[in-house]
Parts: structure tokens; sequence; C-alpha cells
């Protein structure tokens, strides 16, 4: 664990309302490693950091803890559904915490905002923050595992050994994780709505042009950025 997430769990354990809500939301999380305990922290880590002095520290920790308490697959037909499902959820252990009305409102609404597939710009601070900070997650190396890991659990293939850049073919990340990193990953960086979130996510976005790179070095079919 790194310094600052054990800081982050030292901050939790140490408020009893923090801890009772971590407890709550870790037996809730699955073993998906796109969205179990650990992600809900590190999201939790970058909700503090992006949204700095302008939201409340108790706020952005209950909302990264349970911004993914309900694991929604990616194929599922209630999937767009997910984040709301998600504010449900965390509603009532919000309020059997202390957390005032406005206060659990605040946050359930950053829930639901922070998805990606509803496409709205969240409405407060803390759901910017959060909606950063989830979106981070999806870049860089930790995007390349959270991207295999989806594909292989859907069935998908690594990519088209014919034709792994799609170059004569539709985009399809449905069967071939790799078109994922074009159908959306390399174009979720300016979406991000704080500054610093968005320099981050160039420089994880970076990292995995340089991956796809590599991987048309050794499949021997080099990789060209799309226009």
């Amino acid at each position: 664990m790194s310094d600052a997430l054990a800081a982050l769990r030292a901050e939790i354990d140490a408020d009893p309302t923090l801890a009772g809500l971590l407890r709550v939301a870790s037996g809730a999380l699955d073993d998906d490693p796109g969205h179990d305990l650990e992600h809900a922290l590190r999201v939790t880590l970058w909700t503090l950091r992006l949204g700095g002095e302008q939201v409340v520290r108790r706020h952005a920790v209950a909302a990264g803890l349970f911004h993914d308490v309900v694991n929604v697959p990616k194929d599922h037909p209630d999937r767009a559904r997910a984040s709301e499902l998600c504010a449900e959820a965390a509603r009532p252990h919000l309020r059997a915490a202390g957390f005032a009305a406005d206060e659990v409102e605040l946050v359930a609404e950053a829930i639901v905002d922070h998805s990606f597939s509803r496409g709205a710009v969240p409405r407060s601070h803390l759901g910017r923050a959060l909606q950063d900070a989830d979106r981070l997650e999806a870049l860089g190396v930790l995007g390349v595992f959270r991207t295999i890991s989806t594909g292989t659990k859907m069935g998908a293939r690594y990519f088209d050994a014919r034709d792994p850049w799609a170059e004569a073919r539709p985009l399809d990340d449905l069967r071939y994780s790799i078109d994922h990193f074009e159908t959306k990953l390399l174009k979720l960086a300016p979406t991000l709505c704080t500054e610093e979130g968005r320099a981050e996510a160039e420089r994880r976005a970076a990292r995995m042009r340089t991956m796809l790179e590599w991987l048309g070095q050794e499949l021997g079919r080099p990789y060209r950025v799309r226009g």
C-alpha cells in the first residue's frame, strides 16, 4: 500500500463514522479487481486530491467508498442505471451514519453524476472530483489491467489477430479488448472536469499509447494513432 493510501486508511480508521462506512462498503463490494475496495480507496484518494478545499473530506470519502457499491456488469441491461443503484444503496447507510439530509443528497448526487454512461457534467464540486477520480482509474497501467480483466470476463479476445488495429473492420470492443482503447479510453482525457485531473489523464493516456506501440512491435503490425 502506498504511503498516501496508508494515510487515508489511518484517517478513516480514526473517524468512527467513516470507519463504519468503510466496513459497510467493504462488505458490499465484490472481488472484481476493477471495482473492489482497493479501487474505491484509490478513487477516494483522488477525489480528495482533486476536490481540494472545495469539498468536505467526509463527503469525498463517503462518495468514493460507495460510488461502485453496486457493480453492474458492462453487458447487463441495467448498466446505464448503475450509478443510480449505487446512490440508492448508499443513502440509508449515510443516514444511519449521521449525515444530515442535505449531505446525504449531495453525496448521492455526486455518485449518480460520476457515471460515464450517463454523459452528464456533474452538478457539484464533489461530483466533478469524483467523476475525474473514477475516470483516471480507466487510464494508464491500471486502465490496461482493468480493460483486459473486464474483456476476459465478457468473453472478449485481446485483439483481432488478422486486423489488430481495426484498419479494415469496424471497431468492436465487445469482441476485442484492444478496441476499447480507441472506442473510449484514449478519448477520455479531454472530458475530465478539473485541470489537475486532465493533466494526469493525459499522462496516463500517453502511457497507454506507448503500450500499444510496443504491442504493435511485438505483433509486427505497427500501431498508428487514429485520426
